[in-house]
């Protein structure tokens, strides 16, 4: 009777252990990035994998959000920097902003006053309930993962100057 104790819970703790490793790597460095498909403020929707060739960096961001705000110019600058370079895994930069948003008109509002000129702005207008936002387990934000062109995970949650260093690290020589 002991041995089948044990072998119980033996077996629970490798499913519990899998389960775990399965979960703490789906987003890992070196994963392929799960896909989004949600609308943009003009109701079109655009897939994440329309922009494969291209490093992109997928930003979880709303307009209600202080320091998503306060790093949106370090955004707009890597934008500025990047979008026309060529990258080992990569023909130029974009991003993909995602927002946690549900007032459609504050969000359009802050793409505008912030200057996010990329084309690539989507939201399911849900707020923390963001389908994309669970996708990514988007626990606060900002929150951002680096996608080279083949849709590899590259970097996360690159702040600041940090976001050019490691597009650098990327750029053909």
């Amino acid at each position: 009777m002991k041995f089948k104790s044990l072998l119980y819970l033996i077996i629970i703790i490798l499913i519990t252990a899998g389960f775990i490793y399965k979960q703490n790597t789906t987003l890992a460095i070196g994963t392929k990035a799960p896909e989004l498909a949600y609308n943009s403020p003009a109701g079109k929707e655009i897939k994440l994998s329309s922009l494969k060739g291209k490093v992109v960096l997928i930003d979880f961001w709303a307009s209600w959000c202080g320091p998503c705000r306060r790093e949106n110019p370090s955004l707009v600058k890597a934008y500025n920097n990047y979008k026309d370079k060529k990258f080992v895994n990569g023909n130029g930069f974009t991003i993909y902003s995602y927002s946690l948003d549900q007032d459609k008109n504050r969000w359009v509002a802050a793409i505008a006053q912030d200057q996010l000129i990329w084309p690539y702005h989507t939201s399911d207008l849900k707020g923390w309930g963001a389908e994309g936002g669970k996708l990514y387990r988007v626990a606060s934000i900002p929150t951002n993962y680096l996608v080279d062109g083949k849709g590899t995970i590259i970097a996360k949650n690159l702040r600041g100057y940090m976001l050019e260093q490691e597009l650098e690290k990327h750029l053909k020589k």
